[in-house]
């Protein structure tokens, strides 16, 4: 069987790759339904990559947020029809159990080398399907993203004091939007508060407990522990507002991406004997716990508040329309596939 894979050969160009596929094999294929963009996404077709980067993992098919439909299962684990969303990580088949599989040697990542989902068709291993239910499609799209926050989530409850009267988000974006429902829906009783920039953005965090602008900090705030979600040129001034505030021995999870060096303030960081913790991208059971807590209904209408809905993709020309409206979109642009 023919598939139509569409693939960036070049920062801004877009070519159809025709491949036939077996599909007597160990694999499902599944039909994507929605797709939603992610800021590495942009980066690769604005060419905002170091030169060399582009030259390794170029060309290759965008997208690694999608969620679709199963059109055919050898393997019997999944009826046609069924809604999956699809796990981008693909590790080797002997990871080392105590690594996570998103950080496993060997493990690679669909969109970033290798081709993602905008395709007409993917095929892909049974154990990389999360099925799901009652949970609206556009909002489905973004499972991968919100599984992110699972993942900070879960390496935090493991390398963090149990103190956790107040937690703080430094950035008031998308992730860090998903981060504070993670960290609500898990620690209900915890006092969870949001620092940005963007005073538009802050008024979406209705559901938190306090919300302050960087420059309006009140005299005498300080945190137990600190989730850094602001990324690019503004995660030096969250982190070292992080270092600022945190209590003595505090954990501070960083999630935020940024393409160059950043310096911060080690002096405190050795004084107060903090924890920093590395997080990117997520696995199985992340993607699991996203999908509980977006069948609450509840959270799910409130992720509606991030998302934009761009026109059906049918062609070329709709994929770079696609790219281009979400430069003009504060938070997740997302869009029905139907090539």
């Amino acid at each position: 069987m023919i598939n139509r894979i569409f693939q960036l050969i070049k920062p801004g160009f877009i070519s159809v790759k025709y491949v036939d596929e077996d599909l007597f094999d160990d694999k499902v294929v599944v039909k994507p339904i929605y797709v939603s963009l992610c800021h590495a996404d942009q980066r690769y077709y604005l060419g905002k990559r170091d030169s060399k980067v582009l030259a390794k993992k170029l060309p290759m098919a965008p997208i690694h947020e999608s969620c679709g439909e199963v059109v055919f299962d050898p393997t019997g684990n999944f009826k046609v029809g069924d809604k999956v969303v699809m796990i981008p990580n693909t590790p080797p088949c002997n990871a080392d159990d105590e690594v996570y599989e998103n950080y496993v040697k060997g493990v690679y990542f669909l969109s970033s080398g290798h081709d993602g989902f905008m395709r007409e068709f993917v095929k892909i291993s049974a154990d990389r399907l999360v099925k799901f239910e009652n949970i609206e499609l556009q909002v489905a799209s973004i499972l991968e993203f919100v599984s992110v926050g699972f993942h900070a989530l879960n390496r935090f409850e493991q390398n963090s004091l149990k103190n956790k009267n107040v937690i703080t988000i430094f950035g008031n974006g998308s992730l860090g939007f998903v981060m504070a429902n993670v960290l609500k829906y898990k620690f209900p009783k915890s006092k969870i508060v949001v620092v940005g920039r963007n005073l538009e953005k802050l008024k979406l965090f209705s559901f938190v407990d306090e919300v302050y602008s960087t420059d309006n900090i009140p005299d005498g705030f300080s945190t137990d522990h600190a989730f850094e979600c602001a990324g690019g040129i503004g995660s030096e001034d969250a982190i070292n507002s992080i270092i600022k505030y945190i209590n003595p021995q505090g954990s501070v999870m960083l999630m935020g991406v940024s393409e160059n060096k950043v310096s911060v303030n080690t002096r405190d960081i050795l004084e107060k004997g903090l924890t920093f913790i590395g997080c990117s991208r997520s696995g199985r059971e992340d993607f699991e716990n996203a999908v509980n807590m977006l069948s609450n209904k509840k959270i799910q209408n409130r992720f509606k508040s991030i998302i934009f809905e761009d026109n059906v993709i049918r062609s070329i020309d709709d994929i770079h329309r696609f790219f281009k409206t979400d430069l003009n979109t504060p938070f997740k642009t997302v869009a029905k596939w139907e090539i």
